[in-house]
């Protein structure tokens, strides 16, 4: 889970308050001291954390909570208040150029992910109807521009290069009329990284930036060095005058100090968050939706979202027929698998469901490889076993099993699951049966 730590402190020191029918000064400025302890556990910047907790002391022991029906709730919704502005608000998208190609650079240190996040933001933009172009400016680098060439194409997406041995400037500059030829609109440099900040790699992109003009410098900096992300932010801006930053690595970061930090030190935006290693694993950043997350009150929108861009509409109300008509077959189930799985991992999806906080996580233990497990079952049975599972005897499921790198009981539970399913789906299916026909004798005209 994102922030799990954080997730699971703030949770559970609010969780005390909002049982309370009646709250004093002391039971609010206890909690603070909780949630202060745990901001600082996550590795968040101190002076944020300390102005943070006097902005929440100052509202939550006024009028404004004291006199509440429900004390504790309003402490929780001063705490998300005051979580969103700590993120920045809302959401800050790229700023597109009004006579395109829009130039956006890429800068950070080296193993943050720029190359890998040259991808996914063409691939993110092209989703959108932008027609991108990748720059490999990073000539230091072994391989590095071979890595951007073999990530634009499996995102389908040009990489304009000029080897290692010409000027990152003069490569940028040569890629900006190649983009103007071709009609891209969007332009992603990706520049080069050190493993510690110096002169020499500042010089360069203040030479890139001055020759280009970027519309957008966005900083990626990797989640999961903590602080150290927030000191490389507080360089990079103090230099180059940054437009926003990316995080990457987000989804392995429990802590979440970087996320709540880099905003209120550096008065930049987080515009994106790399969610994982997908190049489809991409979001723009939403501090409210994310403040909703920690705080266990889940991001339907989010996950809306998600479920709209990767569910095949289509396929959903065929689903829906042969449900209604007990057509249900382990092909149409392996198929609503795949696209559960182009969701992103299940408790990342999971956590977007309002109520459902750390512990209910932890108690439903996930385990993403229990989706491999059931593919690679389905996946060893023949056309005519999926089609009607009733077939499947002893002998079949020995077969099954031993394809599939699993075991009989496995086999045996996927097949119990999968006749509960369709019994289930025939009861509702009688039901609606039953109404209709309810219908009709009430009313003659029903059709």
């Amino acid at each position: 889970m994102v922030f799990e730590s954080l997730a699971e402190k703030l949770q559970n020191t609010l969780g005390k308050l909002k049982g309370k029918g009646k709250l004093t000064e002391k039971d609010v400025k206890q909690a603070m001291r909780e949630v202060k302890l745990a901001l600082l556990e996550a590795d968040v910047n101190f002076k944020v954390v300390k102005k943070f907790i006097n902005k929440i002391n100052e509202r939550a022991v006024g009028h404004e909570v004291m006199e509440s029906l429900t004390p504790g709730q309003q402490v929780i919704k001063i705490v998300n208040e005051e979580l969103t502005s700590l993120m920045g608000e809302k959401e800050s998208k790229i700023n597109f150029a009004d006579n395109p190609p829009t130039i956006i650079m890429l800068c950070g240190l080296q193993g943050a992910g720029k190359t890998t996040l040259s991808g996914k933001l063409g691939n993110h933009l092209k989703k959108k109807g932008k027609n991108p172009l990748l720059v490999a400016c990073d000539i230091y680098r072994p391989a590095a521009i071979k890595q951007l060439e073999v990530v634009g194409k499996q995102v389908d997406i040009p990489v304009f290069s000029m080897g290692d041995k010409q000027n990152p400037v003069n490569i940028a500059n040569a890629a900006l009329e190649q983009g103007k030829k071709n009609g891209n609109d969007v332009i992603i440099i990706d520049t080069a990284g050190r493993l510690h900040i110096d002169e020499g790699l500042m010089d360069e992109l203040r030479d890139i930036k001055d020759s280009i003009n970027p519309n957008e410098i966005l900083l990626v900096v990797d989640a999961m060095t903590g602080q150290d992300a927030v000191s490389v932010a507080e360089s990079f801006n103090e230099r180059l005058d940054i437009d926003g930053v990316v995080l990457t690595k987000l989804d392995g970061d429990a802590r979440g100090g970087a996320a709540l930090s880099i905003r209120a030190v550096t008065e930049k935006p987080l515009k994106f968050v790399g969610m994982g290693e997908k190049l489809e694993d991409l979001e723009p950043f939403h501090p409210d939706r994310m403040a909703s997350r920690i705080l266990g009150m889940g991001d339907m929108l989010s996950l809306i979202e998600k479920a709209q861009a990767n569910i095949d509409q289509k396929k959903a109300m065929e689903l829906e027929k042969k449900l209604k008509n007990q057509e249900f077959t382990f092909d149409d189930f392996l198929d609503q698998l795949e696209q559960m799985k182009n969701m992103g991992p299940l408790s990342q999806v999971l956590e977007m469901i309002p109520g459902m906080n750390s512990k209910q996580l932890k108690k439903l233990n996930v385990d993403d490889k229990e989706l491999v497990k059931i593919e690679a079952i389905i996946k060893s049975m023949t056309k005519d076993e999926r089609n009607n599972p009733s077939i499947i005897d002893g002998s079949r499921r020995k077969r099954i099993a031993k394809g599939s790198g699993t075991n009989i009981q496995d086999v045996n539970r996927l097949l119990k699951q999968f006749k509960e399913t369709r019994k289930m789906m025939k009861q509702f299916s009688g039901m609606e049966k039953a109404m209709k026909k309810r219908g009709r004798m009430n009313f003659p005209f029903f059709k």
